[in-house]
């Protein structure tokens, strides 16, 4: 499926759900390590319930190896710490392997570029392990000399069904925004990000205000 059609399907109409407003914020490093080596470091902070408290909280550390310019594999590991407003609590514990690579473009001008990421997860208060493929692709697009504008879809996939997901798309997440730079290596993101949420029952839709603080070393 193409990159447009991805836009196109995520964009389409959905049936009745509940909506929920969100915050969401991040921070993002990559260190170069040297030897086409790289240190990935990013927290999520997660503001649900009408962005009154703070439902989620995430940590995810990696290591890459860049295979030519454009392209790079990682591995890595995720904390997430999940409070949901009426229910218990949950420390989820990811590993994952990902593929970074670039689709069209130079970088410079009209570029998208995609990232495929497989993960186990695992709960600490129930047994099994769920399996997930996460596909995005992101368009940047120069809107002047520093500031560029970003778009991005990506399709969460559960291949088998456990307690903390089902199996097929159980998340669609649709983002739009900018990147401002703030210096050498530092730029910030703010932006809307809707994310559709699959359900048994009603399904729900967050809408998001994201900012996302990146550095690069």
């Amino acid at each position: 499926m193409g990159v447009t059609a991805l836009l196109l399907a995520a964009t389409a109409p959905a049936v009745a759900a509940d909506e929920d407003p969100n915050i969401w914020l991040a921070q993002s490093a990559t260190i170069d390590l040297g030897g086409d080596m790289l240190l990935g470091l990013e927290a999520q902070e997660r503001f649900t319930n009408d962005a009154s408290r703070l439902g989620q909280f995430l940590f995810r550390p990696s290591i890459g190896y860049k295979l030519d310019k454009s392209t790079s594999i990682h591995l890595g590991y995720a904390y997430v710490y999940s409070d949901p407003q009426n229910g218990a609590s949950t420390n989820e514990h990811r590993a994952f392997q990902q593929l970074s690579f670039r689709v069209a473009g130079d970088g410079k001008g009209v570029t998208v570029t995609g990232r495929t990421r497989f993960e186990q997860r695992f709960l600490e208060e129930t047994d099994g392990t769920a399996l997930r493929i996460r596909q995005q692709f992101r368009l940047t697009a120069p809107l002047s000399e520093k500031v560029r504008a970003i778009a991005w879809t990506e399709a969460f996939i559960g291949l088998n069904q456990t307690r903390l997901q089902r199996d097929g798309i159980g998340l669609w997440r649709n983002f739009a925004g900018v990147s401002v730079p703030l210096g050498k290596g530092v730029s910030l993101e703010p932006g809307y990000l809707n994310q559709y949420v699959v359900r048994t029952g009603t399904d729900r839709i967050d809408h998001v205000g994201n900012l996302t603080l990146s550095a690069s070393f």
